[in-house]
């Protein structure tokens, strides 16, 4: 364990939001009430709202987080999502990070998660990276360990390179960064983007994904997954946020890639059935500093399938930013 100390020092920001009879903020589909699993409904129970200015408007977005109940003295974590996924990726993880002391957010990615976004952004690439740079500027602060799975990923490198300032490390899970845009979609005539867009949200097409996404996942704890993973696709303005990103042409991180300069620590799961292994060796290969570690028996989305042998390896990582060196 770590000789670094959690601070008794509270962060001192007020957020905005009202909590339901059954404990949930009000902002939250009420088809919250519907998830079975303890550790959603727990992490979901601390889902804030926090205002964020962007750059290109005089307008706050009210910005969905999971933010720490204590400032640490380690560089802090930032947990993103995977593509149209939201903070609730972390429900398994996130306890086992403040158990180890590490000041811990998990913040939605513009156009996903649990904003307001009724008056709509601009969902583009540029404007997520905005959105996440201010955010820090506003309430972090300080160089954070960026944590990208999936697309996350695209989104963290596209962060460090263009503002490495805020980034002191990088671990990206199952890094999604070979893709090169949203590819035919971001020519599609609307109406065409708008039907592609309605089946990401589609119970079979979920639960489809569920099934390649995961090893061994029994059908119910699959459904109930399912219901997790979509649960901010029932907000009025998901579907115009999604359409105004893939229509932007998406992530094209490829060019970046050898010009991240932080630490790297690249996890990968052994049975991913979506990214192909060949492409966690190539982007070790092509990062300046990076090591790679494998978990065995899981799929796609580790920090789900196997939360405590992911936050073993964030931890150690994390370690190392207070004098601690240890082996991940």
């Amino acid at each position: 364990m770590s000789s670094c100390k959690l601070s008794t020092k509270s962060l001192n920001i007020r957020s905005h939001f009202k909590v339901c009879a059954n404990g949930f903020p009000s902002f939250l589909p009420k088809q919250v009430d519907n998830i079975k699993d303890s550790f959603a409904r727990i992490l979901a129970q601390r889902i804030e709202r926090l205002p964020v200015q962007l750059t290109s408007s005089e307008t706050s977005i009210m910005s969905s987080c999971v933010r720490p109940k204590m400032q640490g003295n380690t560089d802090p974590i930032v947990l993103l999502h995977g593509f149209d996924s939201s903070c609730l990726e972390w429900r398994y993880t996130y306890p086992l990070l403040e158990e180890a002391g590490l000041e811990s957010w998990a913040i939605d990615v513009l156009g996903w998660g649990f904003s307001d976004l009724e008056r709509l952004p601009r969902c583009d690439v540029a404007s997520k990276r905005n959105h996440l740079y201010q955010f820090w500027k506003s309430y972090i602060k300080r160089p954070m360990i960026l944590v990208g799975p999936s697309l996350g990923a695209a989104v963290a490198i596209d962060l460090a390179v263009n503002h490495p300032e805020a980034v002191s490390k990088l671990i990206l899970i199952d890094a999604s960064v070979y893709t090169e845009g949203t590819g035919g979609m971001a020519n599609l005539p609307r109406l065409f983007a708008y039907a592609g867009v309605a089946l990401l949200k589609s119970v079979p097409l979920r639960l489809y994904v569920n099934l390649i996404a995961f090893n061994d996942v029994s059908f119910s704890t699959s459904v109930d997954w399912m219901n997790i993973g979509r649960l901010h696709c029932l907000f009025p303005w998901w579907e115009d946020a999604t359409v105004a990103f893939m229509t932007s042409g998406g992530y094209n991180v490829v060019p970046l890639i050898k010009q991240v300069k932080q630490q790297t620590l690249i996890i990968w799961g052994e049975d991913d059935k979506i990214i192909s292994y060949k492409l966690a060796l190539k982007l070790h290969g092509q990062l300046q500093d990076a090591k790679l570690r494998q978990i065995p028996d899981c799929g796609h989305i580790p920090h789900v399938e196997k939360p405590s042998l992911v936050a073993d390896l964030i931890i150690k990582f994390a370690q190392q930013n207070c004098g601690t060196l240890s082996r991940v």
